[in-house]
């Protein structure tokens, strides 16, 4: 059930607004009731020693793309926290993109309970990476 009718602008704010997000370079792709979609052209500063794309990178997607998919359920004066995720790490990644997919499960509330899947992108091929289930919280914001 949407709580808020500008969720979409609200949303996009939580990669606007967050510095750290706008440094790895995460960009939304797609915005609807209880999903997000981003996308993450990659470059060096995003892999490990190894040359794959450093486990923190594909967690940090996974987890703010939740946090957009929680967004969309919640009212307008609420902002969503996570309060706990879990991923598994499937294969190495790399390529040239990562695209994260975050779809809600259970909107309550008080827990929100959202699925994230990663995808690396190489040569057109896309592979799933990992899967995360991602905890949230809605807090009323002043």
């Amino acid at each position: 059930m949407i709580k808020n009718k500008d969720f979409r602008e609200k949303t996009e704010k939580l990669f606007s607004d967050a510095n750290f997000i706008k440094e790895l370079g995460i960009k939304v792709k797609n915005i609807d009731a209880g999903l997000c979609e981003t996308e993450l052209v990659i470059e060096d500063k995003h892999r490990q020693q190894h040359n794959f794309i450093h486990a923190g990178v594909i967690a940090t997607m996974a987890d703010h793309t939740a946090g957009a998919a929680g967004t969309t359920l919640i009212k307008e004066k609420e902002e969503i926290l996570t309060i706990e995720f879990k991923i598994n790490f499937i294969r190495p990644a790399e390529g040239e993109k990562l695209r994260c997919i975050s779809k809600v499960i259970k909107a309550g509330r008080l827990i929100t309970v959202a699925e994230s899947e990663v995808y690396s992108i190489n040569g057109g091929r896309e592979k799933l990476v990992s899967k995360a289930m991602v905890t949230l919280t809605p807090v009323e914001m002043e």
